[in-house]
């Protein structure tokens, strides 16, 4: 296993235990729903490397979270997001040349996130602190390609079609939520790693590497269905 892939299994195994080591507090259950939505800065890691400068793109979903223990002043939970993610990546040209490039790609993805907060219980008003992580998967649903290329040669992944449409890698973030009367308002800083390439990835292929990462900031929306 590839030493990306092992350090983010690890991750994942130990903030998923922290839950798990606090299922000795108060039962909640406290189930949510909302939307979210925000900004992608988006790029590709790539094997042979390519210059490449920050793609924005958007993202935009629905939230589902369920707080199932209180642990002193630590609550735990899950969330589930289906959100429609664009990600991508643009080359930088360090020439004179007047040639550009970028990908969008678009995904429908699914984080499935541990959800760990301090501060003020959900049931009741004020402000709190929270992290996600968790596993992410997604299906490529289509892109757009924009070149503008002077030469007469273009670079191997100018148009070359995606080969990959299932993505899986790692994504956490941490942010504030303000609960009030007619619901939580939660602002979060986010990152994705990918563990999958989306070209592949023998030794006849050109590309060793060719995973998403992005870090993502979020707005969100939620209101209780159960307290």
């Amino acid at each position: 296993m590839k030493k990306h892939k092992r350090l983010g299994l690890l991750a994942l195994t130990l903030f998923f235990a922290l839950p798990a080591a606090a299922q000795l507090g108060e039962e909640r259950h406290n189930f949510a729903v909302g939307i979210n939505g925000g900004l992608n800065m988006s790029s590709v890691s790539f094997n042979p490397r390519i210059k490449q400068s920050t793609q924005n793109t958007m993202s935009a979903g629905l939230t589902l979270r369920y707080m199932s223990e209180k642990y002193f002043k630590m609550m735990c939970g899950v969330q589930m997001e289906i959100n429609y993610s664009q990600r991508g990546w643009k080359e930088k040209i360090e020439d004179e040349s007047g040639n550009s490039y970028n990908r969008t790609m678009n995904y429908l993805e699914i984080p499935f996130m541990a959800h760990l907060a301090f501060g003020k219980d959900s049931q009741n008003r004020g402000m709190k602190v929270f992290f996600n992580a968790g596993p992410q998967v997604g299906l490529f649903l289509g892109d757009n390609e924009k070149i503008n290329w002077n030469n007469a040669s273009t670079r191997p992944e100018h148009g070359k079609a995606i080969e990959n449409k299932f993505d899986y890698g790692i994504t956490a973030g941490a942010g504030l939520e303000l609960s009030t009367g007619i619901g939580h308002f939660s602002l979060e800083g986010r990152y994705y790693m990918g563990l999958s390439d989306f070209y592949k990835n023998s030794k006849k292929d050109y590309f060793e590497r060719s995973a998403h990462s992005f870090i993502g900031i979020r707005l969100g929306y939620l209101i209780d269905i159960t307290k």
